[in-house]
Order: structure tokens, then sequence, then C-alpha cells
């Protein structure tokens, strides 16, 4: 379980830093916690949402 939770913390990290949100040099990134990981993933997934600030799309 432990073992997974790091694979998991490892594909964040290099997706946070492909996606330019953390730099390799920032060291407060390795120290995260998974679930701070996820949060801030999903922070970013929100922000550039193709739909932006209005949402999902809905049929009126």
């Amino acid at each position: 379980m432990r073992n997974n939770d790091e694979k998991k913390r490892q594909k964040l990290i290099n997706k946070l830093i492909f996606l330019n949100v953390y730099t390799k040099e920032d060291q407060q990134l390795y120290k995260l916690p998974l679930s701070k990981l996820q949060n801030e993933f999903k922070r970013y997934k929100l922000q550039n949402h193709p739909h932006g600030e209005f949402g999902s799309i809905q049929w009126v």
C-alpha cells in the first residue's frame, strides 16, 4: 500500500512539473503529501478547464 501511494505521489509530481505548475527545483513540492498533490492537480485542472469560468456546458 505504501509503495502504491509513493508511485501516485511521484506521478503527480511529474505531472505538476510537466504542466509548469512547479519546477524541479521547487523543494516544497517533494515534501507535499499525496492528498495535497491531488488537490493541487485538481485545482490546476479546474483553472484550465476548456469552459473556463463558465463551468460545464448546460443545455437549456
